[in-house]
């Protein structure tokens, strides 16, 4: 929040009786959101989709792009020990190995981008 805004304040409260299992599905909706519960219940209320933190495809995404870099580490650990299985493979080769390396990791970069959803600025509501 920028420093040259004044902080509003809410002045009004609603109290809406629950049961207690709907107070824990309501606080256990709001955690995996990435809210408080406060915030939780004004942007439903205001018909605001909520949508959790993380998304569990692109989680499994990453499990793969992980495993290829693992793959890809391994090769280049055996070519830097001398490993005679990697004797045939010349520096053209390790050098696509590293480039291909370089680019997982720019594409593991996007994936997280997108894994976390960046939590909402809801100090202006």
């Amino acid at each position: 929040m920028a420093k040259d805004k004044p902080k509003r304040r809410r002045n009004h409260h609603l109290r809406v009786p629950v049961l207690p299992e709907e107070r824990e599905i309501i606080e256990r909706q709001a955690e995996q959101a990435g809210m408080t519960v406060a915030c939780y219940l004004r942007e439903v209320g205001q018909g605001y989709k909520i949508s959790g933190i993380v998304d569990y495809e692109k989680v499994r995404e990453l499990a793969k792009i992980n495993g290829d870099l693992g793959r890809l580490g391994g090769l280049l650990k055996l070519w830097l020990t001398n490993d005679e299985r990697t004797l045939e493979y010349g520096e053209d080769l390790i050098r696509a190995v590293l480039s291909k390396i370089e680019n997982t990791q720019d594409e593991m970069g996007l994936v997280m981008s997108q894994v976390v959803r960046p939590r909402a600025d809801h100090s202006k509501f």
